[in-house]
């Protein structure tokens, strides 16, 4: 059995990419073969067969020249014309199982998760996958609706890597953390889903109180230009780093030395560093999207009095460190055993 895993490889670090580089390393410590297409516009040298294509000609022509049986797509966000499309194509490889992760936790509760239904072309789409798996039982229940057979649903929660945090923070980190106490973080793509010119605009009001207080927002995306130039017409524009992409074991050392992360999207799943900030003991802020960890401080979507509250109040409590759970191999088995199920289904 060859794999061929379609999705985010990193760098930039998040959970999709946690996730594809777990399981490509599980099934190679198995002697089980994986190559991986990188679908980002993050582009390196193809090499240690993980490939970048520069467009859809070449995507598609790796999908019919790579030896593989089993092919795994990766998703996250929305169901986009061009994902939907790129789904399709796999399903329709004569000989190949396609299996699909469905990582947009809370998608299924979008105004566009909440207009689909069984007779849509997305359904249509989805229900060609030989398996789908879904990170969180909403989406489960979601993909059901849609007319997605039982037997071919699967649900299996993300993995959760080692956390190996950087020895220091990184010259531009160190300098602002040292400057500002305390310290906000948020850590994901800069996407209009992950609300961030809340936090840019509340900073504000929270600085009226805590005077030393300071922003950091570590991550890239479509966002970015719009994003620098809000921060710069802010007043406390000097008190906010924007850094884009930095290592993933720099961004652990920054979640560690933090105040307390903030996750103020319009609609979420499961988050990585949400995940990882918890078993680092840092505080968390988010907004309730109904499947939250434990000890997670939760707030209504787009409230700014509220997020400033919470805030405030998280500032005034002792900090108490969290025991970091081991991590397990169970998930990425149950990956594996997908794949068995369908490849001798074959």
């Amino acid at each position: 059995m060859r794999v061929l895993q379609l999705g985010p490889f990193p760098p930039p670090h998040g959970g999709i990419q946690t996730n594809l580089v777990a399981i490509r390393e599980y099934l190679h410590s198995r002697g089980i073969p994986c190559a991986v297409i990188n679908l980002t516009r993050h582009r390196k040298t193809d090499s240690d067969d993980v490939y970048y294509p520069a467009g859809a000609f070449e995507l598609l022509r790796l999908l019919l020249t790579l030896p593989h049986e089993i092919l795994h797509l990766h998703i996250g966000g929305n169901l986009t014309p061009r994902l939907l499309a790129l789904s399709l194509a796999c399903c329709l490889i004569p000989g190949k199982k396609a299996v699909l992760s469905f990582h947009s936790g809370g998608f299924p509760s979008s105004p566009h998760g909440r207009a689909l239904h069984a007779r849509t072309f997305s359904a249509f789409v989805l229900r060609r996958f030989d398996a789908v798996i879904a990170i969180n039982t909403a989406i489960v229940a979601w993909l059901a609706t849609l007319g997605v057979a039982p037997d071919r649903l699967h649900y299996i929660l993300p993995y959760t890597d080692v956390l190996e945090p950087a020895q220091r923070l990184s010259s531009p980190l160190e300098a602002f953390y040292r400057e500002h106490d305390p310290v906000l973080l948020t850590v994901g793509l800069l996407e209009p889903e992950y609300g961030l010119p809340l936090q840019i605009e509340t900073l504000g009001k929270i600085r009226e109180r805590l005077h030393d207080a300071g922003l950091v927002i570590i991550g890239a995306g479509s966002l970015e230009a719009d994003l620098r130039r809000a921060i710069a017409a802010v007043p406390w524009a000097n008190h906010i780093l924007l850094t884009g992409d930095v290592p993933h074991a720099v961004t652990l050392k920054a979640t560690a030395e933090a105040a307390m992360l903030l996750r103020t999207t319009l609609y979420d799943g499961d988050s990585v560093s949400v995940r990882e900030a918890l078993r680092l003991g840092t505080p968390v802020i988010a907004t309730d999207n109904g499947m939250r960890p434990a000890k997670v401080r939760l707030i209504p979507i787009n409230d700014a009095a509220a997020l400033e509250r919470a805030v405030f109040e998280q500032t005034q409590r002792p900090s108490i460190q969290q025991e970091a759970a081991p991590p397990s191999d169970a998930n990425l088995e149950a990956v594996l055993d997908v794949y068995k199920r369908v490849w001798e289904a074959s």
